[in-house]
C-alpha cells in the first residue's frame, strides 16, 4: 500500500514544498497558512487585540503649573477645577510610570468628579487635557447605560469605546482618560428602597464599581449587550483614570440643606451669614452627592470632588473672545477661507452675553445665539463678491429677533 504524502489542510502544498508542516490530530498547517491566519486576526477588531503591542511613550509629563496654564488657553475661570484636575492627572501618571520599591508604597488611583451647571467647561477640560498628554480618551453617556438584562447598554462598553480609540491596542487604552457625562443622571430615584428595580440609576452605579475601582473586565470589542459565544478582550482598568461630570441641578437645595442646618450658639448663626447665595456650589461636600442620589461606594471611588462656577457676563465675555479656539475666531476662519475679512462692533459681543444670560445656557447659548445671527451672513459671503462682512449691532438684533422668536 502506497504511503501517503502528509501536505497542509489549508493551501494543500506537500511537506517538501513548505518550511514548516505542524501536524494536529486531524490535521496539519504550514508555516505560510499561520502567519496569513495571524495578519487576518489583526485586521478583526477584538480577534487580534494588541495586548503586547508596544505602547507610545508618554511625552515628558508635565508639571501641574504647566497643565493649569495649557487649560488657561482653552477654558476661561474655573481656576479650582484646573488646579485640582491639573494635581490628579498628574499624580495619576505618576502613579503609572511608578516602580514598587522595597517599602512597599504603592500609590492609589484618584478618579475624579466634576459638578457644575451646564455649559460651564466640564467636558471640555477632560478634553484638552486628553489632548495635552497625547493619551487616549473617549467620552460617554452615562445616560445610556441599564443593569445587565435589562434594555440599553452594559457599563463594559465604555471599555469598548476606549479600545476603539486606541486602535484595539489593550496596553494603550489601560492608561487612557475616560470622562463619564452626565453621572448625575443615574442617581437613584429616592433614598427609601423599591420593590420594583431601578435599572437605569442605582444598578447602573453598583456595575460600574469595579470598573472605577481597578479589576479585570471583559469587554464586548464591538460594544453592546454580551452574550455566550462571544468574543471578550480583557481589559485591566486599575491605571485607567475615570473623570466623572454632572450638572447635579437643584443640589444647591441639598447643599443649603445641610449648610443652614442651626446648632444652638452664635457661631452657627455667623457662619450662615457669610454663605454666598449665588454660588453654594463652592460648599460641595461628598454628603451633598448622597442626598442626591449617589451611592457611597461610588463616591468612595471617586476621591478627588471639585466645582466648576457659574459663568458670569464677565467671562462669558472672555470665552466669546480669547480662548485660541473660540466661537469668534473660529467664524473669522471660516470666513477667510472664502477671501472674506470678518469685522465685528464690539456692542455685539455685549449683546451675545446678555442674550447667553437670559436663556441660562452657560457657554453653549453664546454658540447658538452666534449662530443664528451669523447663519445669513455665511449663506452670502461666499457668492457676494465682498472682500469685508461687517456685524453691526442692529443686524445682530434683527437676525437673533428672526432666528430665536
Amino acid at each position: 500500500m502506497k504511503k501517503q504524502k502528509r501536505q497542509c489542510d489549508f493551501c494543500g502544498r506537500p511537506e517538501s514544498e513548505v518550511g514548516l508542516l505542524i501536524q494536529g490530530v486531524n490535521g496539519a498547517i504550514c508555516n505560510d497558512c499561520i502567519r496569513m491566519a495571524s495578519e487576518i486576526l489583526d485586521g478583526v477588531p477584538g480577534k487580534g487585540a494588541k495586548r503586547n503591542a508596544p505602547t507610545k511613550e508618554l511625552k515628558k509629563l508635565p508639571k501641574p503649573a504647566e497643565i493649569k496654564a495649557h487649560l488657561d488657553q482653552y477654558v476661561i475661570g474655573q481656576d479650582d477645577a484646573k488646579r485640582y484636575l491639573a494635581v490628579s492627572v498628574y499624580n495619576h501618571y505618576k502613579r503609572i510610570s511608578q516602580s514598587i520599591d522595597d517599602d512597599g508604597v504603592e500609590i492609589e488611583k484618584s478618579n475624579i468628579i466634576m459638578v457644575g451647571s451646564t455649559g460651564t467647561g466640564k467636558t471640555l477640560l477632560a478634553r484638552t487635557i486628553a489632548k495635552l498628554l497625547d493619551v487616549p480618551f473617549t467620552i460617554v453617556d452615562a445616560t445610556v447605560f441599564t443593569e445587565a438584562g435589562y434594555v440599553g447598554e452594559d457599563v463594559e462598553s465604555i471599555l469598548s469605546r476606549l479600545l476603539q480609540v486606541a486602535d484595539y491596542n489593550v496596553a494603550e487604552a489601560e492608561r487612557g482618560i475616560i470622562f463619564i457625562d452626565e453621572i448625575d443622571k443615574i442617581a437613584r430615584k429616592s433614598d427609601n428602597p423599591s420593590i420594583t428595580r431601578d435599572v437605569s440609576g442605582e444598578g447602573v452605579q453598583q456595575a460600574m464599581l469595579k470598573l472605577l475601582e481597578g479589576s479585570i473586565v471583559n469587554v464586548p470589542p464591538k460594544g453592546g449587550r454580551k452574550h455566550p459565544d462571544q468574543d471578550y478582550v480583557k481589559v485591566d482598568t486599575r491605571n485607567i483614570l475615570f473623570i466623572c461630570g454632572g450638572a447635579f441641578d437643584g443640589i444647591e437645595k441639598k447643599i443649603a440643606q445641610r449648610m443652614n442646618t442651626h446648632t444652638v450658639g452664635f457661631d452657627s448663626v455667623q457662619n450662615v451669614r457669610k454663605l454666598d447665595p449665588s454660588n453654594l456650589m463652592q460648599y460641595i461636600r461628598p454628603q451633598d452627592l448622597k442626598s442626591f442620589g449617589l451611592i457611597p461606594e461610588v463616591i468612595g471611588r471617586l476621591p478627588v470632588l471639585t466645582y466648576l462656577n457659574p459663568l458670569d457676563k464677565e467671562a462669558l465675555h472672555n470665552i466669546l473672545t480669547q480662548p485660541k479656539n473660540s466661537i469668534v475666531k473660529q467664524y473669522t476662519k471660516l470666513f477667510e477661507m472664502d477671501g472674506v475679512k470678518l469685522e465685528i462692533h464690539p456692542e455685539v459681543y455685549d449683546y451675545v452675553v446678555d442674550k447667553a444670560l437670559e436663556y441660562k445656557l452657560g457657554a453653549r447659548g453664546l454658540r447658538s445665539i452666534f449662530e443664528s445671527i451669523m447663519i445669513d451672513a455665511m449663506y452670502d459671503a461666499p457668492s457676494s463678491k465682498k472682500e469685508t462682512y461687517e456685524i453691526t449691532l442692529d443686524f445682530a438684533k434683527q437676525q437673533v429677533e428672526k432666528n430665536l422668536r
